[in-house]
């Protein structure tokens, strides 16, 4: 199985007139910013998904079911990719609608957490009967796999106050694969999504629960320099935000599996990535995303 990751930076469909259309890839405080690239945008998104041809896509930033549908019967096609016949995107709890999406080539069992509290895990926090997670942590099972796919807290705007919001979602993700198996370390399983742990390296970093010894970190396996996934083009800075981490199980029976980092849809302003890039991808804009998608294949499954 061929799995890939990515966070697809605003995915939404809009009504324009009488036409149907996606945003493009670019934040909130890029509304007005050139908006007829927004096309151009979404097919290098689609691009970047034909040059992965994964079997299963996670993706993080999608707004709603009728959205990633547009995408898929679509933008897909005209890339050069079949529609994938299962596709899923249940509501989260982020207010702008950034939900978490699944598009699989075959059919898988999936369950959504939006609604656990953390009194529902017994996890102590200021407001115990809100949902823990800012979006959701959806189970995928397919193949004798289980992946907890997420999108926690982001650093932004008060990476101090983001913090303790994005440990308490590590520690309801680490509470839920917990009480799904007996011996955690025994079973097939993978964590992967857009986790917005910055790079800190003098700081705990509020994912720790989720870090080894609990799980074996899949992108250790690439050299330092290699892991960067995030180029924020406010700073300038470069990230890891996205994540793969996968059970002791799953990092034995796969030893050489190592991710490889898509980077052709990142805009050339993100100079460390000196490798080849998709047709039309621009300095800022167009691009497929601010996120490069992480893809890993495991034979097998």
């Amino acid at each position: 199985m061929r799995i890939l990751s990515f966070n697809i930076q605003n995915l939404r469909l809009r009504q324009r007139g009488d036409q149907p259309r996606l945003d493009g890839a670019r934040d909130r405080d890029e509304i007005g910013e050139a908006s007829e690239l927004d096309p151009a945008d979404r097919r290098l998104s689609a691009a970047l998904l034909a040059e992965a041809h994964a079997d299963m896509v996670l993706l993080q930033e999608v707004f709603d079911k009728d959205t990633l549908d547009w995408f898929n019967t679509r933008l897909l096609p005209a890339a050069g990719l079949p529609p994938y016949p299962h596709a899923h995107c249940p509501p989260g709890n982020d207010g702008r609608g950034l939900d978490l999406a699944l598009l699989s080539r075959q059919p898988v069992r999936l369950t959504s957490h939006a609604q656990l509290t953390a009194a529902d895990l017994g996890l102590a926090a200021p407001r115990p009967e809100l949902p823990v997670f800012r979006r959701d942590c959806l189970i995928v099972e397919t193949g004798g796999l289980t992946v907890f796919t997420c999108h926690f807290k982001a650093p932004y705007p008060d990476a101090d106050r983001a913090w303790p919001v994005r440990r308490l979602e590590a520690d309801a993700a680490r509470r839920i694969i917990e009480h799904r198996f007996a011996d955690p370390s025994k079973a097939l399983w993978l964590i992967a999504g857009d986790l917005n742990e910055p790079f800190k390296p003098d700081a705990e970093p509020a994912i720790q629960p989720l870090l080894p010894p609990f799980s074996s970190d899949l992108m250790a396996r690439l050299p330092e320099d290699e892991r960067w996934t995030y180029f924020d083009s406010h700073s300038g800075r470069y990230g890891q935000p996205d994540a793969l981490l996968a059970s002791p199980a799953l990092a034995d029976r796969w030893p050489e599996a190592a991710p490889r980092i898509l980077r052709a849809g990142l805009a050339y302003e993100a100079t460390r990535h000196r490798g080849e890039h998709l047709q039309g991808v621009g300095r800022h804009r167009p691009h497929a995303s601010d996120h490069a998608g992480i893809l890993l294949d495991l034979p097998g499954i």
